[in-house]
């Protein structure tokens, strides 16, 4: 394929998902599952996914163990047409999650092991900056990496703080260097303040999922709302992820921003609609 011109560095895991009625009480008891699935986690991992979804071609940059689950993270993302993999191979561990999933779409994410990190970029990252127009830089130590030559590069900067509180002091760089800011409103109590903010900080558009209540963007132009389409929920993992892949596809389509925003919550019924990170997983685990 074409080098992509979209390049997304950060986190893919081996997930173990639980399904469970609720999420259990913090006391000493037993706790029947309704189902569980191994599966491909990491919310750069659901970026790609969704964007090859969509057709866009785009590398991902992320740090992989020499684990047998590192095998496994390769192989499902190699599946997927239009995604390069720069998969740099550290010594140990992959990261891995335990997540616990209600239907209500609450959930408890467990580290179970995290790999090793450098604070030196992967080279082949770095030279893959020097032809991206686009560089997504998730929260990450590759993303941290990344950074300061992904500013430098002159490429459009994109991030995901997730549930940033506004104090965080790891999301700090990320959110000062990007000019689209994602988050949802987990954090914080007013999310419009927070975007506000982020906005003054200096980016040119914040956009933050509100779950089921739809998601809200913020830019120089003023305020953007869109609801949340209908759909039905098999699994939460990943929606927020297929969101930003679908936003981000029509951005560079050359939609305006509440175009974008209605563009995200289409690709978020996805995610919503697999057990997987995406449909391109369905039938893989």
């Amino acid at each position: 394929m074409d080098t992509p011109r979209t390049l997304v560095a950060g986190p893919a895991t081996w997930n173990t998902m639980v399904r469970l009625d609720r999420l259990p009480e913090p006391r000493p008891q037993t706790v029947f599952a309704r189902g569980s699935v191994r599966t491909l986690g990491g919310t750069s991992a659901g970026k790609v996914l969704h964007l090859a979804d969509l057709g866009v071609p785009v590398t991902l940059a992320a740090d992989v163990g020499t684990d047998p689950e590192g095998d496994l993270i390769l192989a499902a993302l190699r599946r997927a047409r239009g995604v390069e993999v720069l998969a740099r191979r550290v010594t140990g561990p992959s990261e891995q999650h335990l997540n616990l999933m209600t239907d209500a779409g609450e959930r408890l994410s467990i580290y179970l092991a995290v790999p090793g990190s450098s604070p030196a970029p992967d080279a082949a990252a770095v030279a893959r900056l020097a032809t991206a127009e686009h560089v997504v830089l998730d929260l990450s130590a590759v993303g941290q990496s990344l950074l300061p030559a992904a500013v430098a590069s002159g490429a459009t900067l994109w991030t995901d703080l997730h549930d940033y509180d506004g104090v965080a002091e790891f999301h700090r760089p990320f959110a000062d260097a990007c000019s689209y800011v994602f988050l949802n409103d987990d954090g914080t109590d007013d999310h419009r303040a927070l975007m506000t903010s982020l906005l003054e900080r200096g980016a040119s558009t914040v956009v933050c999922t509100l779950g089921a209540s739809g998601a809200v963007a913020r830019t120089a132009e003023g305020w953007f709302e869109c609801p949340a389409e209908p759909a039905e929920v098999v699994d939460t993992n990943g929606a927020g992820d297929a969101f930003f892949a679908g936003f981000f596809a029509a951005h560079l389509d050359g939609a305006d921003t509440a175009e974008c925003l209605r563009a995200g919550a289409r690709q978020a019924t996805r995610a919503l609609g697999s057990r997987h990170l995406s449909p391109l997983l369905d039938g893989s685990a």
